[in-house]
């Protein structure tokens, strides 16, 4: 209990309340914390080979970088701003579209985005990203990061530090939001990574089915009979080493149809089911659906051609700004007001101009509402 003497103090020379983020329990033992999920998997059987990832990702990063900013001081909008002039062109070797749709595409394969900037007299002067695979987080005991390693070929090449109080740093952290990562967001390829295998492994056994003559799997049936005409059976290891060449030469999508050469008294039976069977078009279209369904992008765009679930491709490419660019650009719009243009004063804020969105439709006029906006009513375009 405190005594009339401390208290006195304690009104005199009041202790001044210090805020700082919450200390939180971390599932982590390590000097770096190393995600789960496999960035490079994504980006080359994701994004190189699979042709319904390539193409959400496209039609997101591109439609949202495509769309323009503009500054205010307060109410006021600036026609002119150092601001404008950086996001326009971010750095010597990247214009603004280029640059926003690298961080919308890092974005979306893999949950993170990292931009760091370069200052003159206290001013940003350039913009650059960082490849997500090379950023390793270094936790502090609070929620917040204690550093952001950047790691080339195991070796670290700048280390830098962030406040675990306030989390300000040299680096912008933009992710996806995890319900099971501390650090890092979540990537929707994670979401979509079975119905990639699954598409991609559709693609591989169909190439291999038509170049070993689309010839479908079978059984060998041994009939193999002794001087007295008895049936004999394979020994042990002879079966084992029969399973053991199969399972090498003719097992996996990239040896399916591949005709067996048999010697003695064997004998191939056919069992497999032809691809017309498996329905394999069928289940190639409900991949890219689910593949699509994950990225928020509508089917038609995509080129699946039984799709029905919007008119026509003007609507579907509607449906894409309002329900997955829009939001989106929003996220980001929010980060870059926090770690960039505050840097030029605490009334200069950016905005995307929603209403310079090109949405085109057959009968010339289309409406386009913007929820995200309060302040936008529901407007009219006129197509071009």
């Amino acid at each position: 209990m405190a005594t009339i003497r401390q208290r006195l103090a304690n009104f005199i020379n009041p202790v001044k309340e210090r805020k700082e983020a919450p200390q939180v329990v971390l599932n982590t033992t390590a000097s770096y914390y190393y995600r789960n999920d496999n960035y490079h998997s994504y980006a080359d059987e994701g994004y190189r080979q699979n042709a319904i990832v390539y193409r959400c990702v496209n039609e997101i990063a591109h439609g949202a970088a495509s769309i323009k900013w503009r500054a205010f001081q307060g109410e006021i909008e600036l026609e002119e701003h150092p601001v404008l002039s950086l996001l326009a062109r971010p750095n010597p070797m990247q214009a603004g579209v280029e640059y926003f749709q690298s961080l919308y595409s890092y974005l979306l394969l893999s949950g993170n985005s990292y931009a760091i900037k370069s200052d003159v007299g206290g001013f940003p002067r350039e913009l650059y990203l960082l490849r997500p695979d090379r950023i390793k987080i270094e936790p502090s005991k609070t929620s917040t990061p204690k550093a952001y390693a950047y790691v080339v070929v195991s070796k670290v090449v700048k280390n830098y530090e962030s406040d675990p109080i306030t989390g300000e740093s040299e680096v912008k952290h933009i992710k996806l939001w995890n319900p099971l990562d501390d650090f890092y967001g979540l990537s929707p390829l994670m979401a979509a990574s079975i119905d990639i295998d699954n598409h991609n492994a559709i693609n591989k056994h169909n190439i291999s089915l038509l170049n070993n003559g689309a010839r479908p799997s079978g059984a060998i049936i041994f009939k193999p009979q002794d001087d007295r005409g008895v049936p004999m059976q394979l020994t042990d290891g002879q079966r084992q080493q029969l399973n053991d060449d199969v399972r090498t030469r003719f097992s996996g999508p990239q040896n399916s149809g591949r005709p067996m050469l048999l010697e003695g008294d064997f004998d191939w039976r056919e069992m497999g089911l032809s691809p017309k069977d498996m329905d394999f078009l069928q289940q190639k279209h409900t991949a890219a659906k689910d593949i699509a369904l994950c990225f928020g992008v509508p089917s038609q765009l995509i080129g699946i051609p039984d799709s029905r679930t919007y008119a026509n491709v003007q609507e579907a490419r509607l449906a894409l700004y309002e329900e997955t660019i829009i939001p989106i650009a929003k996220r980001v719009e929010s980060d870059m007001n926090e770690w960039l243009a505050s840097a030029f004063g605490d009334d200069i804020k950016i905005k995307y101009d929603f209403d310079s969105i090109d949405a085109k439709v057959s009968d010339g006029l289309l409406t386009l509402s913007v929820p995200y906006r309060a302040e936008v009513k529901p407007r009219k375009i006129k197509v071009n």
